[in-house]
């Protein structure tokens, strides 16, 4: 596995190095042991796959408030996203910071997400399955997000506005009245 590190701190996008013979191809999934020697968490509580029917859907952006904040692993398994991390650590260099990665089934990319950041994503393909791996277990009592289009983060979508999204993701507030606090 290859790790570079993204101008948010924690953040790193992990490609895998593929086996390919006349048969397919081979690629590693998970290895904690090349995650543990960077120094990030490897303990995984849930596993889990979200669905995507439709191209241009958005999910997030979501995190979990204390003390259920969880560090997230996740890849593309069918279609393609555009993967959005946003840093909401106050005391982060790149608070409010934000950055975008393709990861597809054909690319086999990952993204490693650490404890207090925000996340979401938006479909580049109809059909598309993205895989996580969590450190907390779900606990819907913190689940929060910041809406899609808060003009303090600021996320250029590829394809624009949601062509689907959730009423809960749609009613999520703006961080400024929270930031001004």
């Amino acid at each position: 596995m290859t790790f570079t590190e993204t101008k948010l701190a924690g953040v790193w996008v992990v490609d895998c190095e593929v086996f390919a013979d006349e048969r397919g191809h081979f690629a590693p999934a998970w290895q904690p042991t090349a995650f543990a020697e960077r120094g990030l968490e490897t303990a995984v509580a849930q596993a889990s796959l979200a669905s995507n029917i439709r191209r241009g859907t958005i999910r997030g952006l979501h995190y979990q408030a204390a003390p259920f904040e969880e560090v997230k692993t996740l890849r593309v398994v069918r279609g393609a996203i555009y993967d959005v991390t946003v840093d909401l650590r106050p005391g982060s260099p790149t608070y409010l910071q934000w950055i975008g990665v393709e990861l597809s089934a054909d690319n086999r990319r990952m993204v490693y997400i650490p404890r207090g950041c925000a996340h979401g994503y938006q479909t580049l393909a109809d059909d598309t399955d993205v895989f996580y791996f969590v450190s907390a277990p779900y606990a819907p009592a913190h689940q929060q997000g910041i809406r899609w289009d808060d003009p303090a983060v600021g996320v250029q979508w590829p394809l624009g506005p949601p062509a689907s999204i959730s009423e809960r993701d749609r009613q999520f507030p703006d961080l400024r009245p929270a930031a001004a606090r």
